[in-house]
């Protein structure tokens, strides 16, 4: 599976029809997937991490439609740091980066090392809740207008954000393929429309059937 972004997606289809002859049929799915066949039988299968209306002419109408600018909320929750932000297309327009110091790992046993895990577990729920305050501050003003939500990071710690009563109209929005991310960090935030914007496309070509 790859993923392209939208803004080199004509340019990256044209080299697919150089490398594997004209496309000999286009159809939609009812899944809103476009399906493509090549003159050397390679098969590509396009899928948009947005919904978009097929039109007459589907390949088009569909490169067309991944350029279109969406509002997109994106939280990344780990443990000790998170960031969070909206984006309209790959433009940030608001964004919070913050952290909260959680103890590492100890090879302490016995009585040390259960005083060890409540400090730790406390720790862990107060960046959960530090991170629940700034998505209310930051994201829930904009998720009126807000077409979906990205996440990343700690699945568990990202639930449990989202998991607070103040973030039901952000926890409600439509939800994007996860971000495959490291530390949240400001660099990192930037970077994540490379990801959450990119069309998936999945290519079977003649050798691999």
């Amino acid at each position: 599976m790859l993923g392209v972004v939208p803004e080199r997606l004509d340019r990256w289809l044209d080299g697919v029809a150089e490398r594997h002859g004209r496309f000999t049929d286009v159809r939609v799915d009812d899944d809103g997937a476009v399906r493509v066949d090549c003159a050397d039988t390679t098969t590509l299968t396009l899928t948009a991490p947005y919904e978009w209306a097929p039109g007459p002419a589907p390949l088009t109408a569909f490169t067309a439609a991944a350029r279109t600018p969406h509002r997109t909320a994106v939280l990344l929750v780990r443990r000790g740091r998170w960031a969070v932000g909206v984006f309209d297309g790959p433009q940030l327009v608001v964004s919070k980066v913050d952290a909260r110091q959680v103890q590492g790992r100890t090879a302490a046993g016995g009585w040390s090392q259960q005083r060890f895990a409540r400090r730790r577990g406390h720790q862990t729920d107060a960046v959960v809740s530090h991170a629940a305050d700034t998505a209310a501050r930051v994201l829930v003003p904009h998720a009126g207008s807000t077409e979906a939500l990205a996440t990343g990071g700690d699945k568990g710690l990202v639930a449990e954000v989202l998991a607070d009563p103040r973030l039901r109209a952000l926890a409600q929005l439509p939800r994007l393929a996860p971000l495959d991310v490291g530390e949240p960090t400001k660099a990192l935030l930037l970077e994540t429309p490379g990801q959450f914007r990119a069309v998936r496309v999945h290519i079977v070509e003649p050798a691999d059937r």
